[in-house]
Protein backbone atom coordinates (compact mmCIF):
# COMPACT_ATOMS: atom_id res chain seq x y z
CA UNK A 1 0.00 0.00 0.00
CA UNK A 2 1.27 3.49 -0.83
CA UNK A 3 0.77 6.22 1.74
CA UNK A 4 1.50 9.94 1.93
CA UNK A 5 3.15 10.78 5.24
CA UNK A 6 1.56 13.70 7.06
CA UNK A 7 4.06 13.63 9.94
CA UNK A 8 7.71 12.63 10.27
CA UNK A 9 7.87 8.95 11.18
CA UNK A 10 11.03 7.42 12.67
CA UNK A 11 12.71 4.84 10.44
CA UNK A 12 10.25 5.56 7.61
CA UNK A 13 10.44 9.11 6.29
CA UNK A 14 9.53 12.78 6.51
CA UNK A 15 6.17 14.50 6.10
CA UNK A 16 5.22 14.85 2.43
CA UNK A 17 7.04 11.68 1.35
CA UNK A 18 5.17 8.92 -0.47
CA UNK A 19 6.17 5.52 0.88
CA UNK A 20 5.22 1.93 0.16
CA UNK A 21 4.42 0.16 3.43
CA UNK A 22 2.91 -3.15 4.49
CA UNK A 23 -0.90 -3.12 4.37
CA UNK A 24 -1.28 -3.88 8.09
CA UNK A 25 1.25 -1.20 9.12
CA UNK A 26 -0.53 1.44 7.07
CA UNK A 27 -4.09 0.40 7.91
CA UNK A 28 -3.58 -0.37 11.62
CA UNK A 29 -0.88 2.07 12.69
CA UNK A 30 -0.16 5.01 10.37
CA UNK A 31 -3.67 5.95 9.18
CA UNK A 32 -5.51 5.66 12.57
CA UNK A 33 -2.81 7.79 14.25
CA UNK A 34 -3.10 10.45 11.51
CA UNK A 35 0.52 9.97 10.53
CA UNK A 36 -0.36 9.17 6.91
CA UNK A 37 -3.19 9.03 4.37
CA UNK A 38 -3.67 6.78 1.37
CA UNK A 39 -1.68 8.02 -1.63
CA UNK A 40 -4.65 8.93 -3.85
CA UNK A 41 -4.50 11.43 -6.73
CA UNK A 42 -6.05 14.15 -4.54
CA UNK A 43 -3.64 13.49 -1.70
CA UNK A 44 -0.64 13.55 -4.03
CA UNK A 45 -1.60 17.06 -5.16
CA UNK A 46 -1.30 18.19 -1.52
CA UNK A 47 2.09 16.49 -1.04
CA UNK A 48 4.13 19.60 -1.89
CA UNK A 49 2.09 21.80 0.48
CA UNK A 50 2.48 19.26 3.29
CA UNK A 51 6.23 18.99 2.59
CA UNK A 52 6.80 22.79 2.76
CA UNK A 53 4.79 23.18 5.97
CA UNK A 54 6.63 20.25 7.53
CA UNK A 55 10.03 21.70 6.61
CA UNK A 56 9.20 24.95 8.43
CA UNK A 57 7.94 23.08 11.48
CA UNK A 58 10.93 20.71 11.38
CA UNK A 59 13.40 23.62 11.33
CA UNK A 60 11.79 25.11 14.44
CA UNK A 61 11.66 21.72 16.23
CA UNK A 62 15.26 21.00 15.19
CA UNK A 63 16.46 24.20 16.89
CA UNK A 64 14.55 23.29 20.07
CA UNK A 65 15.87 19.73 20.03
CA UNK A 66 19.44 20.93 19.47
CA UNK A 67 19.16 23.32 22.43
CA UNK A 68 17.82 20.48 24.57
CA UNK A 69 20.65 18.19 23.45
CA UNK A 70 23.18 20.85 24.45
CA UNK A 71 21.63 21.05 27.93
CA UNK A 72 21.83 17.27 28.31
CA UNK A 73 25.49 17.05 27.28
CA UNK A 74 27.58 15.96 30.23
CA UNK A 75 24.63 14.99 32.45
CA UNK A 76 25.34 12.09 34.78
CA UNK A 77 22.56 10.28 36.60
CA UNK A 78 22.95 8.13 39.72
CA UNK A 79 20.56 5.36 40.73
CA UNK A 80 20.81 3.25 43.88
CA UNK A 81 19.26 -0.18 43.59
CA UNK A 82 19.37 -3.38 45.62
CA UNK A 83 21.83 -5.81 44.10
CA UNK A 84 23.18 -9.27 44.70
CA UNK A 85 26.82 -10.11 45.35
CA UNK A 86 27.50 -10.64 41.64
CA UNK A 87 26.33 -7.12 40.77
CA UNK A 88 23.01 -8.19 39.28
CA UNK A 89 20.11 -5.97 40.32
CA UNK A 90 17.01 -7.33 42.01
CA UNK A 91 15.00 -4.78 40.04
CA UNK A 92 16.04 -2.68 37.08
CA UNK A 93 16.52 0.90 35.86
CA UNK A 94 14.02 1.59 33.08
CA UNK A 95 13.72 4.32 30.47
CA UNK A 96 10.89 5.83 32.56
CA UNK A 97 13.23 6.03 35.57
CA UNK A 98 15.85 7.79 33.44
CA UNK A 99 13.30 10.25 32.00
CA UNK A 100 11.99 11.06 35.50
CA UNK A 101 15.51 11.61 36.85
CA UNK A 102 16.37 13.89 33.90
CA UNK A 103 13.29 15.97 34.71
CA UNK A 104 14.22 16.13 38.40
CA UNK A 105 17.85 17.07 37.71
CA UNK A 106 17.57 19.43 34.72
CA UNK A 107 13.90 20.37 34.54
CA UNK A 108 13.66 19.12 30.95
CA UNK A 109 10.63 16.94 30.26
CA UNK A 110 11.61 14.06 28.01
CA UNK A 111 9.27 11.34 26.84
CA UNK A 112 10.40 7.89 28.02
CA UNK A 113 10.18 6.63 24.42
CA UNK A 114 13.01 9.00 23.47
CA UNK A 115 15.38 7.20 25.84
CA UNK A 116 16.97 4.64 23.51
CA UNK A 117 17.31 1.79 25.97
CA UNK A 118 16.90 -1.60 24.24
CA UNK A 119 16.23 -3.27 27.59
CA UNK A 120 16.24 -2.07 31.21
CA UNK A 121 19.58 -1.85 33.01
CA UNK A 122 20.02 -4.86 35.30
CA UNK A 123 23.73 -4.63 36.21
CA UNK A 124 25.70 -2.35 38.51
CA UNK A 125 28.11 0.02 36.86
CA UNK A 126 28.27 2.89 34.40
CA UNK A 127 26.57 2.93 31.00
CA UNK A 128 26.16 5.39 28.14
CA UNK A 129 22.49 5.86 27.30
CA UNK A 130 21.38 7.59 24.08
CA UNK A 131 18.56 10.14 24.18
CA UNK A 132 17.02 10.41 20.69
CA UNK A 133 15.26 13.78 20.60
CA UNK A 134 14.46 13.83 16.87
CA UNK A 135 15.27 11.76 13.81
CA UNK A 136 18.57 13.60 13.31
CA UNK A 137 19.25 14.86 16.87
CA UNK A 138 20.57 12.58 19.59
CA UNK A 139 22.82 12.93 22.62
CA UNK A 140 24.15 10.55 25.23
CA UNK A 141 24.27 10.70 29.01
CA UNK A 142 26.07 8.61 31.62
CA UNK A 143 23.98 6.48 33.95
CA UNK A 144 25.62 5.11 37.10
CA UNK A 145 23.87 2.25 38.89
CA UNK A 146 25.15 1.93 42.46
CA UNK A 147 24.37 -0.65 45.12
CA UNK A 148 21.98 0.52 47.79
CA UNK A 149 24.12 1.35 50.84
CA UNK A 150 26.82 -0.98 49.57
CA UNK A 151 30.55 -0.88 48.96
CA UNK A 152 30.42 2.24 46.81
CA UNK A 153 28.68 4.14 49.62
CA UNK A 154 32.07 4.75 51.28
CA UNK A 155 33.43 6.31 48.08
CA UNK A 156 30.72 8.94 48.17
CA UNK A 157 31.50 10.03 51.73
CA UNK A 158 33.73 13.02 52.05
CA UNK A 159 37.20 12.45 53.44
CA UNK A 160 36.31 14.16 56.73
CA UNK A 161 33.24 11.98 57.25
CA UNK A 162 35.29 8.87 56.52
CA UNK A 163 38.00 9.85 59.03
CA UNK A 164 35.36 10.60 61.65
CA UNK A 165 33.74 7.19 61.15
CA UNK A 166 37.09 5.41 61.32
CA UNK A 167 38.02 7.26 64.53
CA UNK A 168 34.74 6.23 66.15
CA UNK A 169 35.27 2.59 65.18
CA UNK A 170 38.91 2.45 66.36
CA UNK A 171 38.36 4.27 69.66
CA UNK A 172 37.49 1.72 72.39
CA UNK A 173 34.42 2.51 74.32
CA UNK A 174 35.35 3.97 77.70
CA UNK A 175 34.03 1.89 80.53
CA UNK A 176 33.04 3.93 83.52
CA UNK A 177 34.21 2.53 86.83
CA UNK A 178 31.57 2.38 89.52
CA UNK A 179 31.99 5.10 92.12
CA UNK A 180 33.99 3.98 95.10
CA UNK A 181 31.92 3.38 98.18
CA UNK A 182 33.55 4.43 101.39
CA UNK A 183 33.69 1.77 104.01
CA UNK A 184 32.19 2.79 107.35
CA UNK A 185 34.85 3.89 109.77
CA UNK A 186 34.73 2.02 113.04
CA UNK A 187 35.21 4.16 116.06
CA UNK A 188 36.30 2.86 119.41
CA UNK A 189 33.82 3.56 122.11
Amino acid sequence: MKVLLIQDVDNLGYAGDVKKVADGFGRNYLIPRSMAVLATAGALKQAETIRKAAEKRRAHEMADAQAMANQLTGVELYFERRAGETGKLYGSVTSADIADEIKAKTGLEIDKRKVALPEPLRQLGEQEVTIKLMIDVATSIKVHVLPEGGILERERLSKAEEEKLLAEVEKPAEVEAPPEVEAPVETEA
